[in-house]
């Protein structure tokens, strides 16, 4: 049996139209699905909607529509998104509608009550509807949410708290000892500061009549629904149906060797305490990593649909293409820190990156097999130190680009594709298969014979391009791999001899944007 592995996003809000950070993290979380699958493991790959959050509610009252109406609406465009940057989920759960989400949280819930780590008490607390969160006065900044900047309002309830003060230690153990990881170290060394320092226990429950009768109930007390948070983390298993024991439970949880969730910085917490908190609770295998991202910016403000920064990503999909929102945020983020939007530093990295290099690269090498071989892929005739320099080259990157990705870094990957991609043009223009040829027509036959080596060097090259490509930008990766004669899913371990096919001139990949 292969190994199995287990990738998810955060499931966002659907109060509003999404912005370009769910299209980061979708994109992220994508590519190291993708790239674990290259690497030979069964992956499973989920996504989402948080639909049972006050903020839904509220926004819901403004437009004088139900709930209901509001997420079946908003969850759409959530969906349009998905499709529109190409990610290949293997699943979609909606909290407030998916029958296995509903009976898991319940179930997850009870089990936690039954091992006597929930109890009631009346609670006030500073509450950012934002955030879905209550804070403490030291976290916020100039007496207000530091994630929103708006102060929080004062909450008083009878509520249902989890005793996460109980799993302090526990929770320790699993992050020192990388059972459980989090990635970057900064934000393992966080976390263990946010324990370190005291946890308290946790609300974990809101009046029906705050939460407008909207929620998951409560087990036995119609009148609380659970906390959006608590029911909305039981998703990552709920959807794999583990409350009626699903195959898909037993492989990709339980059995897999990565149970890995991506998700942004504001929300560590939550994902890396919070959360695995309550899986020992329920006595429920743990994740093995957690991966956080920082924010996109846009002159230097997190992107934000209450301060009206928003970045529509729809729209800068419409106007570059998928592969190139794609590459912009995989290629110029950093996968860990905060980093500023620029729609004019997306359109540079496209025509120098996309068009000027990778697009004319494969364009050169089809046209040069159709004029000087009639499109017939010739064989290796000689090879001389600069073939040798590329060979190394192309098993380096290959090498380099999965040893990052391993790190969850999306970007030094691409940094090291792109070496490749720099090295190969660099190598044509330095052997100048145009003289070469004019030489080979003059009877040379040496020339002729370096022309096919020139030729086949760059055709490998541009297949290992093709295969390296495809977490980042899979559209692209498959039109080069056939490009060249080979099956859009083509892998380094099953490649049949490029010798002797036929090919045609490859039409733009990227075509140049004009200023």
């Amino acid at each position: 049996m292969s190994a199995t592995a287990f990738v998810s996003t955060t499931i966002p809000y659907v109060n509003a139209r999404p912005h370009l950070g769910h299209a980061f993290e979708y994109l992220q979380a994508d590519a190291f699905a993708r790239h674990m699958a290259m690497r030979g493991r069964d992956v499973y790959f989920l996504s989402g909607s948080d639909e049972n959050s006050l903020k839904n509610v509220l926004a819901a009252e403004k437009e004088g529509i139900t709930a209901r109406e509001l997420v079946d609406r908003n969850v759409t465009y959530f969906e349009q998104l998905i499709d529109a940057l190409g990610l290949d989920l293997s699943g979609f759960v909606r909290t407030s509608s998916d029958p296995d989400h509903l009976a898991g949280a319940t179930e997850i819930w009870r089990r936690m009550d039954e091992k006597g780590d929930i109890y009631a008490k009346d609670y006030e607390g500073l509450y950012c509807v934002g955030c879905e969160q209550f804070y403490s006065p030291s976290e916020l900044v100039d007496g207000k949410c530091p994630e929103h900047n708006v102060p929080p309002e004062v909450i008083s309830e009878h509520n249902y708290f989890f005793r996460l003060s109980r799993y302090a230690d526990q929770l320790v153990e699993e992050l020192e000892s990388g059972r459980l990881r989090v990635v970057p170290e900064t934000r393992l060394n966080e976390t263990l500061g946010f324990i370190r320092s005291g946890l308290a226990d946790i609300s974990v429950s809101r009046s029906t009549d705050r939460a407008r009768g909207w929620g998951i109930p409560v087990p036995g007390d119609d009148g609380q629904v659970m906390y959006v948070w608590i029911d909305a983390l039981t998703n990552y298993i709920n959807a794999l149906g583990w409350t009626h024991g699903d195959e898909r439970y037993k492989r990709y949880w339980e059995a897999a060797d990565k149970r890995t969730h991506v998700l942004g910085k504001g929300v560590l917490r939550f994902h890396a305490v919070y959360w695995p908190a309550m899986l020992l609770s329920a006595g429920l295998p743990l994740p093995t990593e957690v991966v956080v991202h920082g924010y996109i910016t846009n002159l230097g403000q997190k992107l934000s649909k209450s301060t009206g920064n928003v970045v529509e990503p729809m729209g800068l999909v419409d106007r570059y293409g998928q592969d190139a929102v794609r590459y912009y945020l995989l290629a110029d983020f950093s996968p860990f820190g905060d980093g500023d939007f620029s729609e004019e530093r997306l359109a540079s990295r496209y025509n120098t990156d996309l068009a000027n290099g990778l697009g004319n690269l494969v364009s050169r090498v089809t046209s040069m097999t159709v004029r000087y071989r009639d499109g017939v892929t010739p064989p290796v005739r000689v090879t001389e130190e600069p073939e040798r320099q590329v060979t190394e080259l192309r098993e380096a990157v290959a090498r380099e680009a999965a040893e990052a990705m391993d790190r969850y870094d999306h970007r030094q990957a691409l940094a090291r594709i792109w070496d490749l991609v720099r090295r190969v043009n660099a190598y044509v223009d330095e052997r100048a298969p145009w003289h070469l040829a004019k030489a080979a027509d003059g009877g040379d036959e040496a020339a002729g014979q370096l022309l096919d080596t020139v030729l086949r060097t760059v055709l490998e090259a541009v297949r290992d391009l093709g295969i390296l490509l495809r977490p980042y930008v899979p559209g692209a990766s498959a039109r080069i791999l056939e490009a060249i004669g080979e099956p859009a899913d083509a892998t380094a371990d099953a490649l049949a001899d490029l010798t002797g096919r036929t090919l045609a001139k490859s039409p733009p990949l990227f075509p140049r944007l004009e200023s």
